[in-house]
């Protein structure tokens, strides 16, 4: 049901709500003991009929291939939330390695564009299970980020151009021995800079990191008080640049430059 006065924010949230991982393996179409036609009442035993025979394999259980398939589940969701509830919210799917994952925008919210960006976690092996595996990467913190008002390759346009920026984070237990591989999913809903770190994601890639206690990531209780603390503190921070991006750089500079001056 539609909410009165509802932010993006809390909007992602309520539809996140209801959101259920259903994607149990990947079928296989000539099972090993197939038996046609096959008959079943339920989801429930159309998923047993197909495992015992042999169309069901397992999801991949390799963190990003993994998260591939955990994030295209979750934008058909909220496409089809978004159509089923009205006309005045529209999403648009980003590129697969581009940023953001999706664009929030439309007529409810008087036109203004949100970057909203899915981001995987695995629980850590650890009894508590109190933290992420690894930090999750919030950005990339040498291009698009640091140059906020130049449109880099693989985004829509330029970082400053949107009206804010969100991140759903989906929280899972790797569940080796199962067909679907994760169990015991919690999502999460935060503005990046409410759960932002000090420190990198990666030791050897230039990614802007997360708190990895779950408790902090729930809260959105990160490593800074302000908004503003968080672009001063990772615009000025002495990221590599490697050649490339230097010279992707450079073009984008002369770019803006040339689009600039005066005809």
């Amino acid at each position: 049901m539609q909410q009165s006065g509802e932010s993006p924010l809390e909007w992602l949230r309520r539809q996140c709500q209801s959101y259920t991982f259903d994607a149990l393996g990947v079928y296989q179409a000539f099972g090993s003991d197939a038996k046609w036609p096959v008959q079943a009442s339920s989801p429930e035993e159309l998923t047993a009929v197909l495992a015992k025979n042999g169309h069901l394999l397992p999801l991949p259980k390799e963190p990003a291939a993994l998260a591939n398939v955990v994030e295209v589940s979750v934008t058909d969701f909220l496409e089809a939330q978004a159509r089923s509830e009205d006309e005045s919210i529209e999403l648009i799917r980003g590129t697969e390695r581009g940023y953001p994952d999706l664009e929030l925008t439309g007529t409810r919210w008087g036109g203004k564009i949100f970057a909203v960006d899915i981001k995987v976690a695995r629980r850590a092996d650890t009894k508590d299970k109190a933290r992420t595996q690894s930090r999750i990467t919030l950005y990339t913190g040498n291009t698009y980020f640091k140059w906020e008002d130049l449109h880099w390759p693989g985004t829509f346009r330029p970082f400053s151009q949107y009206s804010g920026h969100f991140d759903i984070i989906f929280l899972y237990t790797l569940e080796v021995d199962s067909m679907h591989r994760v169990t015991d999913v919690e999502i999460l809903v935060q503005e990046p800079w409410r759960i932002a770190s000090k420190k990198r994601s990666s030791t050897t890639r230039e990614y802007i990191g997360a708190v990895d206690l779950i408790a902090d990531l729930r809260a959105g209780q990160g490593e800074f008080a302000t908004e503003d603390e968080f672009y001063r503190f990772w615009r000025k921070f002495n990221f590599k640049t490697s050649a490339a991006v230097a010279n992707q750089l450079q073009r984008l500079l002369e770019k803006e430059r040339k689009g600039h001056s005066p005809s």
